[in-house]
């Protein structure tokens, strides 16, 4: 399928020639880390992955890991983070990118109705157990010994509201896991208020700035910052499909992730990612519209963008978005080369 970004024009790609304001705005490189949610996707095998990669027995974070210094932990969403993955990812970046982190989604136990799909969220509906919250532990401790864990990411969805009762849920949530650098993403649109920024400024828990199709109450792009950690989320704006029922089959769920940003969108989030960095300690931007690793794609542009220079992108990547020319240069296949760094 051919990207909807190939009618862009090498001017709108190229960070050469920008002018003095926007070398301006480059944003400090030891502030920001960018890199995708998730790494492990069938459809980006011969895409993003040099195609039989696994038959060469390489690990996909070993190779993640040569293009981008962070990516978000799906997996720990769907169930809790078993010690010995951990274990094994840490080390496999390690040998990589000894500067690599990893944020982690909190298990949905904590932040979803076990039937979601069908009823709203609250507190109300939310009923962890005491195992789960000892096993998702387990994992976040594993990450957090061997000094791998950025932040930890509690994700509710849209039907969670500002209530008092899931206010005080909230509170309490926060308190449990108060050991982990905590990030909140909420995305309803009445969490956006100054009673929420205080409260979690006050709890030192970083605000989750995110990019989503704005229908109804849907929170809409912020560049909030509420404590050390500054954190952005793109999800692609495929209003189409965004609520394609997570009940069906699983290329039409992942419709809602076909989405690949144009430059005149990076451009406003990069403005908004200098603004969020300014006013924390260390800022990661994932980008989460992983069809066909066009969050690869968008996490390259921004990355360029960030540190006004040419960034190495994998060779297959940039066979299937040629626009990726005007920024990138493919990584020898062979070579262990570590990232462009955002870190020092």
């Amino acid at each position: 399928m051919e990207s909807s970004a190939s009618t862009r024009s090498p001017q709108d790609r190229s960070p050469q020639g920008q002018s003095n304001q926007e070398q301006a705005n480059q944003i400090e490189p030891t502030k920001v880390r960018v890199g995708t949610a998730g790494w492990s996707y069938k459809d980006w095998d011969g895409i993003f992955y040099p195609s039989g990669m696994q038959r060469r027995k390489q690990h996909p974070l070993e190779y993640l890991a040569r293009f981008f210094d962070t990516t978000e932990i799906n997996t720990s969403f769907y169930g809790p983070l078993k010690p010995e993955w951990a274990k094994l990812w840490c080390h496999k970046v390690a040998a990589v990118n000894p500067k690599f982190l990893f944020t982690a989604k909190l298990y949905r136990a904590f932040t979803h109705s076990p039937i979601a799909v069908m009823e709203p969220t609250s507190a109300a509906t939310i009923r962890p157990s005491d195992e789960d919250e000892a096993r998702t532990r387990e994992g976040l401790d594993a990450l957090a010994t061997e000094g791998r864990l950025g932040a930890l990411l509690i994700q509710f969805p849209v039907s969670f509201k500002n209530t008092s009762l899931n206010r005080e849920y909230l509170e309490r949530l926060l308190r449990q896991f108060i050991e982990y650098p905590r990030v909140v993403e909420v995305r309803h649109s009445s969490w956006n208020d100054a009673e929420t920024l205080a409260a979690f400024a006050q709890k030192n828990v970083g605000f989750c700035n995110i990019d989503q199709p704005v229908l109804g109450r849907s929170l809409k792009p912020t560049e909030h910052v509420t404590s050390a950690i500054g954190y952005v989320r793109l999800h692609g704006r495929n209003y189409e499909h965004w609520f394609a029922d997570k009940g069906s089959d699983s290329d039409n769920r992942d419709d809602r992730y076909n989405y690949l940003y144009s430059q005149q969108e990076l451009a406003g989030w990069k403005e908004k990612i200098t603004s969020i960095a300014a006013r924390a300690q260390a800022t990661y931007v994932i980008t989460n519209n992983h069809f066909e690793s066009k969050a690869g794609v968008n996490a390259l542009e921004l990355k360029s963008m960030i540190t006004g220079q040419r960034v190495l992108a994998p060779p297959t990547l940039i066979e299937k978005y040629p626009e990726l020319r005007n920024i990138a240069d493919p990584a020898e296949d062979s070579a262990a080369t570590s990232p462009t760094p955002l870190f020092p």
